[in-house]
């Protein structure tokens, strides 16, 4: 049987993460989220591409090969949730299972992130958690593999 394949997304400025907006975002970077992902990929027996990029349409490309190469998508979309029908479009377009993710509850902060293009393309929402929410993520990603 071939191995489970995961790819996890993250929008922009995500990069800043452990800088940006620390009461907010936390302390962590994304560099140490993608090494405690890897190591539970390790554990579970998962190929896991994890990929960051402030670009639209890169994001989107992303996207488009996760339905080719993966079996669960996971996505922060981080701004792009509020802003971009064509994330929806994209997310729309692919037969995999996928879960949106955010650090933060966007419920609980300004209007304009109360609506996410993203959230009826996806399976399911994990938010509010902080970096845990990886590790959440990850683990109701592989259910919905069947694995």
């Amino acid at each position: 049987m071939a191995k489970t394949n995961i790819h996890l997304l993250n929008g922009p400025n995500l990069n800043l993460l452990g800088s940006r907006e620390p009461k907010i975002y936390g302390t962590t970077s994304l560099e140490e989220i993608e090494n405690s992902c890897q190591q539970w990929a390790a554990r579970n027996g998962v190929a896991l591409t994890f990929r960051q990029t402030n670009s639209e349409g890169t994001l989107i490309e992303h996207i488009h090969m996760a339905d080719a190469q993966a079996n669960a998508l996971i996505i922060n979309p981080a701004a792009y949730s509020h802003s971009s029908v064509a994330l929806f479009d994209a997310l729309s377009a692919v037969s995999l299972p996928k879960i949106e993710l955010h650090l933060s509850n966007p419920h609980t902060r300004e209007a304009f992130r109360h609506r996410s293009y993203a959230s009826p393309a996806v399976n399911g929402i994990i938010c509010g958690f902080g970096p845990d929410g990886y590790i959440l993520a990850l683990t109701a990603a592989l259910g919905l593999t069947g694995a």
